[in-house]
């Protein structure tokens, strides 16, 4: 990076009102081009990337192992048992579907609010809904029992006479989940088209040219097909818009509507949401700033970007500190006793460590950002953005386990004890995102050059980046 691009990012103008530029650095159509394009066309894959696909390919084995071990042996392998029938495979279904929020709010809230600072992380933001959804969708499956009879599951004329329960939350989550996932996968190729016939063009190898081609699916650049580009993609995004708030609302009601103590309450929906868009943003913080810099796109991914995402977590990091009293104050403002035990026990029962660190990264550490430094330190963020995923986790296991561990009855009391099944299958689905998120870094574009372009001084000649 030039001089002048440093000065540009790290200190920009005495006046501190300037906002950072979106793009640093003497770039132009061509550049950017080029930048994002020899990402995938490099002859030779730097041997890091090996070695962190090395590491990642065996935890994804290890995972589908410990499926085969658990389809064969059966759910005894889980530490799931009376009264704790939902354990970490629940727990990681939420965590997963909740880390894929951020790319469908960075792709279609903001398109839709024009937000302008999106357009170079919005890609592997996208990327990254897919495969956290992936990474979800797997665990509900394998929690059924047996596997096998899966498809009694769906709703089709039967001897049996048997159809899914339409009344029940559980159902409404593969409604919900399936359109989340099929709408978010749509709006990510739909965005890549342009960028893929530009890698179609310039492909120098026939099986390149053949695989791009197909994907790019005849992309000419015509007006027309901008046209009818353009249009798709407001729809999308459109479309997109509501299922950020709706998906995890009806993954809350598979709590919410039960009447558990310390699930059957009207803040879950909202409060799940915040905290999913809150786990979403440092999820995408945690892979861009090593990103970033590893594949030389500070350029374009700059500090500006990531100190809008830390602005986020920080908003929503309160919003889930304040869920978190909130529970307390409902629980004590209804009179049932039950509902006040249950929230007793979080904070001081047998798992009350896990709710401490709970409240230790989702609330207190993300406080930090109210500080500049800690907003324009790459370490900093990601830092602080595994500590929020760490208590992300631990808010779904709290939630989970504490509720059913202890219900109505002392007599039916229990403890939930994971068993090295569940620490292998949660360390498998870490392995299985981050292979496919390398995956997506070496062949496919990281950032979307199309959109990048349009934020250039001379991309709009009558833009005005009036949008933080």
């Amino acid at each position: 990076m030039s001089e002048i691009a440093i000065k540009a990012e790290d200190n920009l103008s005495d006046d501190p009102t300037r906002r950072a530029p979106l793009v640093v650095g003497d770039h132009d159509y061509g550049s950017i081009t080029d930048r994002v394009s020899t990402l995938v066309e490099r002859p030779r894959t730097p041997p890091a990337w090996y070695v962190a696909i090395a590491i990642t390919t065996s935890l994804t084995g290890i995972l589908f192992l410990a499926i085969g071990y658990l389809i064969v042996t059966g759910v005894g392998v889980w530490g799931n048992n009376s009264p704790a029938f939902w354990g970490w495979p629940i727990v990681n279904f939420v965590f997963w579907i909740g880390i894929g929020h951020a790319g469908t709010l960075i792709s279609a809230i903001l398109f839709l609010f024009r937000q302008r600072w999106r357009t170079s992380i919005n890609r592997a933001a996208e990327a990254m809904t897919i495969f956290a959804v992936m990474c979800a969708g797997i665990f509900p499956g394998i929690h059924i029992g047996r596997v096998w009879l899966a498809y009694w599951l769906a709703p089709y004329p039967n001897q049996m006479s048997m159809w899914p329960n339409f009344r029940s939350p559980l159902l409404w989550d593969v409604f919900a989940v399936s359109t989340y996932a099929t709408i978010s996968f749509l709006f990510w190729y739909l965005g890549m088209i342009p960028d893929l016939a530009t890698l179609r063009d310039r492909a120098t190898t026939r099986v390149r040219k053949l695989a791009y081609g197909l994907l790019s699916v005849g992309w000419r650049g015509s007006a027309r097909q901008w046209h009818v580009y353009e249009r798709a993609y407001l729809l999308l995004a459109a479309l997109a818009t509501p299922l950020v708030l709706s998906v995890h609302s009806v993954v809350s009601f598979d709590f919410a509507v039960s009447q558990v103590p310390g699930w059957h309450t009207t803040i879950l929906p909202p409060y799940f949401v915040a905290g999913a868009i809150f786990s979403g943003f440092a999820m995408v913080v945690t892979l861009m700033v090593p990103a970033r810099a590893y594949f030389g796109l500070k350029d374009l991914v700059t500090i500006r970007h990531l100190e809008n995402m830390c602005k986020i977590i920080l908003a929503t990091s309160c919003m889930v500190g304040y869920a978190y009293g909130i529970e307390f104050f409902i629980a004590w403002y209804s009179g049932n006793h039950f509902e006040q035990f249950a929230f007793i026990n979080r904070a001081f029962g047998p798992y009350a460590w896990a709710y401490w660190i709970m409240v230790s990264c989702n609330v207190a550490i993300p406080q930090l950002f109210w500080f500049k430094k800690c907003r324009t330190t790459p370490w900093i963020m990601i830092v602080i953005a595994i500590f929020v995923n760490i208590g992300m986790w631990f808010e779904r296991f709290v939630i989970v386990v504490t509720s059913l561990c202890r219900d109505f009855l002392p007599s039916s009391w229990g403890q939930f004890v994971p068993t090295p099944i569940d620490i292998l299958m949660l360390l498998g689905s870490f392995g299985l995102f981050f292979t496919l998120f390398l995956l997506f870094c070496r062949y496919l574009p990281m950032v979307a050059m199309a959109e990048v372009k349009t934020v250039l001084p001379h991309g709009d000649d009558h833009a005005t980046d009036s949008t933080e």
